[in-house]
């Protein structure tokens, strides 16, 4: 269809392109044309573009195909035999598209990329995801289609979150468990966000203004300047206050507070003696870890066991968030302290 376009040399347009989306002018159900050197934004009507940007004009632009269009793989040109081992599933962040290639088809990331980019509304950029590496839980990612940086604007929850995969840790996936959370809190609490990356459960906590104060840590100062970045950009009237520490650092000297997320799923369990102890009477601990399926029934008893005076800890809650590998599940285990402990 023939609309409104910005139209800016390539160099500008990750930088014109994230104009227009924080200012609500660009149109998602239009793809960019690409034009040689330059691109063209499809605009929305009626509204009019700072001076500067750009060179407004017409252009005819193509419809963005939207996810129900079939699947993604039927777009990858492959042998018949590779055609099994295509990932049957991505993951969406902001406007970046991250996807798990494996070995087996590493020669066929690009064409993987290219299908995704044209298949994913919206898409900008598509990396493949070689797993999170590091204390600090940095994804390690390969661009494979697109252009731009890792940093985007997700939202999830009713909440634009800023969010720089190449800088700080954030998955798309626990969406539910940020707003499961928050819904529990209660008017008057005080919460510890351990672990927070860019702070999708201090967020979340802070918007729906209950808790009296959140205190989000992390040891990524890169995570905390993103939180920050939001926090100061959506202004809640529930204080989130950031603080760069490691978690046994911390937890040290922390005053035992009424609710206390601890989102390490992989070496958390080490942690989690010194963590319950930041954890009031009556107050609850929400842990998740990677658990193998075969140990999941039992695996909250066996938790509890390991925490000071494990009489006084009830298992309220436990279910899988979601599936981690052929064998394991990403499990969140809600912890409750008695009265009397």
């Amino acid at each position: 269809m023939i609309g409104r376009a910005l139209v800016v040399p390539r160099e500008r347009g990750e930088e014109v392109r994230r104009q227009l989306r924080e200012a609500g002018l660009l149109r998602r159900d239009l793809a960019i044309r690409r034009e040689g050197g330059f691109l063209a934004f499809p605009l929305v009507e009626g509204r009019p573009v700072p001076d500067g940007w750009g060179d407004l004009s017409e252009r005819e632009f193509a419809p963005v195909p939207t996810a129900s269009a079939g699947d993604y793989r039927e777009q990858v040109d492959v042998a018949p035999e590779e055609r099994s081992l295509l990932p049957r599933s991505f993951d969406v962040v902001g406007d970046i598209v991250l996807v798990r290639v494996p070995p087996e088809l590493e020669h066929r990331a690009p064409e993987i990329g290219r299908a995704l980019l044209e298949f994913v509304p919206g898409a900008r950029l598509v990396g493949n995801d070689r797993g999170v590496r590091g204390a600090e839980r940095v994804r390690s990612l390969e661009r494979i289609a697109g252009s731009g940086d890792w940093a985007t604007r997700h939202r999830e929850n009713g909440l634009d979150l800023d969010v720089d995969l190449g800088r700080a840790y954030f998955s798309p996936r626990l969406a539910r468990e940020h707003a499961r959370v928050a819904a529990e809190v209660e008017r008057g609490d005080h919460v510890y966000d351990l672990c927070c990356g860019v702070g999708p459960f201090a967020l979340t906590i802070a918007r729906d203004g209950r808790a009296v104060e959140v205190t989000a840590v992390d040891s990524n100062p890169e995570a905390l300047a993103l939180l920050r970045s939001s926090s100061a950009r959506l202004r809640f009237r529930t204080p989130v206050r950031a603080v760069e520490a490691p978690v046994e650092l911390f937890t040290a000297s922390a005053e035992p507070v009424h609710r206390v997320i601890l989102n390490l799923p992989r070496e958390g369990i080490k942690y989690l003696p010194s963590v319950a102890r930041t954890v009031a009477r009556r107050g609850r601990l929400y842990y998740y870890e990677v658990t193998p399926r075969a140990e999941t029934e039992r695996r909250g008893e066996e938790v509890t066991r390991i925490l000071d005076a494990p009489q006084c800890w009830t298992v309220v809650d436990r279910h899988v968030v979601h599936p981690y590998s052929p064998q394991a599940d990403l499990v969140a285990y809600t912890l409750e302290r008695s009265a009397g402990s």
